[in-house]
């Protein structure tokens, strides 16, 4: 980083609060009695953030007779659902070159389905007046280095051969006539695949709509652990159980109460940056009047979008995996990548030099080996579970719940027949391995952003077995 940079960056982060923005607002509804005593319930769903939620509120509207209960181990949207960038994409696949390389035979239904899933998304929105900021502006993937805009020119003229249509390249000047950076060289533009909101609005949305349909909520209520019980399951808690017929688990990062999912993820930590609102001058300086996702297309990769009092969130490019697994509450914490998310801000727009930063925060996501969701039951169908969304929950999540109650139901249709429900991504290794293996990966990434994306050795190798390590 230039001194310059480094002198900004210091500045910018002076009064910085330590807090995930969108949680740090007076609107937050207050939480609801944790569970004391037994429950009884047709269906009892594990975890509070966008994953149990969307289950909750689907089973309800599919049966409204199904009697629900949802216990969350602390606040209702607390962790990833309340910390994300607020990206609700369309793609169930973490994109469409990661789904082409894994589901090639049925990309063309994956991708239509995710289409519809995003419709559902907004008409949710809409339905249950859950005001979250829903702007469908789409999102631009932006090269700033050579080898990245043909990589982009490539794909989208894969997309189009395959048929894939609302994808714009931009070349160099088209894409600064939309946002101007000096580091941009072009870009590919999904129009209407990707939604920006508001994740905490979104959540809260949700619980109230939850509520609305006759959920019951207990928060601060942490599933201990999951045993079969007479007509059904049992999850205990600290002062009391749930008893259900069925259990649908969308605990994702935390360790899940199927003993044996557990080593398909992974926590891996990021982290954001939230500028103070720019000016009229500022913004203009910088143009984005059409207030699109921006996500440029290293390995170590950015993320940034606008939000609706026009700050900037500045994310990504630091991804720490903690040995063992293991999750704590001083991660979210992390100065040396905040500094170094600063001055590449600067970077970026050195236009906006003088900005300040307001908010700074981390947290885990749900990291699986194939960069996307997997799904199963356990217990002989009595409890399905969900995961491995990889930082592309905030759109997926509702596809998994649908999948969820499918699998608790026992249906067979498009969803259940899909071979990316119906396999699982390899697990990771048990320490040291995982460790090693994370590290080399990371390490190689980086050197591929440096070295013209030429992947060496370890990489293709990871390519070969299928692990798709490529952001």
């Amino acid at each position: 980083m230039a001194p310059v940079a480094m002198r900004m960056a210091a500045s910018s982060l002076a009064d910085v609060s330590p807090v995930p923005f969108w949680l740090d607002d007076p609107g937050r509804p207050a939480a609801l009695p944790p569970l004391t005593g037994d429950e009884h319930c047709d269906l009892v769903v594990v975890g509070g953030g966008y994953s149990g939620l969307w289950t909750a509120l689907i089973a309800k509207e599919r049966d409204p007779r199904r009697d629900v209960v949802l216990i969350e181990g602390r606040e209702v949207g607390w962790a990833a659902s309340g910390r994300n960038g607020g990206f609700c994409a369309a793609s169930l696949t973490h994109g469409l070159p990661n789904g082409l390389e894994r589901w090639p035979d049925e990309i063309e239904k994956l991708e239509e389905m995710g289409a519809r899933n995003l419709d559902a998304i907004e008409s949710a929105v809409a339905r249950h007046s859950i005001d979250c900021e829903f702007e469908r502006t789409g999102e631009i993937d932006i090269a700033t280095e050579p080898h990245q805009l043909e990589e982009l020119h490539e794909w989208h003229a894969e997309a189009e051969r395959l048929g894939f249509t609302g994808l714009e390249f931009l070349d160099r000047d088209a894409l600064r006539a939309e946002v101007d950076s000096p580091t941009f060289l072009g870009g590919l533009w999904d129009r209407d695949g990707v939604a920006m909101l508001h994740p905490a609005k979104l959540v809260w949305g949700l619980k109230r709509a939850c509520l609305d349909l006759g959920v019951r909520i207990y928060e601060n209520t942490r599933g201990v652990d999951l045993a079969q019980a007479a007509g059904g399951m049992a999850v205990r808690t600290p002062h009391g159980r749930v008893l259900a017929r069925h259990v649908a688990l969308g605990t994702n990062v935390f360790p899940s109460l199927v003993r044996r999912v557990r080593p398909y993820t992974v926590p891996v930590y990021d982290y954001a940056l939230m500028t103070e609102p720019l000016s009229e001058e500022q913004l203009g300086s910088i143009g984005w009047r059409n207030r699109q996702g921006l996500g440029d297309s290293a390995n170590q990769f950015h993320y940034f979008r606008l939000s609706a009092d026009n700050r900037i969130l500045w994310g990504g490019y630091d991804a720490i995996y903690p040995y063992g697994g293991r999750l704590s509450a001083a991660l979210d914490q992390r100065p040396e990548t905040f500094h170094k998310l600063a001055g590449q801000f600067f970077g970026c727009f050195p236009q906006l030099e003088g900005v300040r930063f307001s908010h700074a925060w981390g947290g885990a996501i749900d990291t699986c080996s194939r960069f996307s969701a997997f799904f199963g039951t356990a217990h002989r169908g009595r409890v399905a579970y969900a995961a491995g969304y990889t930082g592309l929950g905030v759109g997926a999540t509702r596809f998994g719940a649908e999948v969820m109650l499918d699998l608790l139901a026992g249906e067979r249709n498009e969803r259940t027949e899909l071979e990316m429900v119906r396999r699982k991504p390899l697990p990771f290794p048990p320490e040291p391995f995982a460790w090693t293996g994370i590290e080399l990966t990371k390490r190689s990434l980086a050197r591929a952003d440096d070295n013209g994306g030429h992947r060496n050795l370890w990489l293709r190798t990871m390519d070969r077995l299928g692990l798709g390590f490529d952001s």
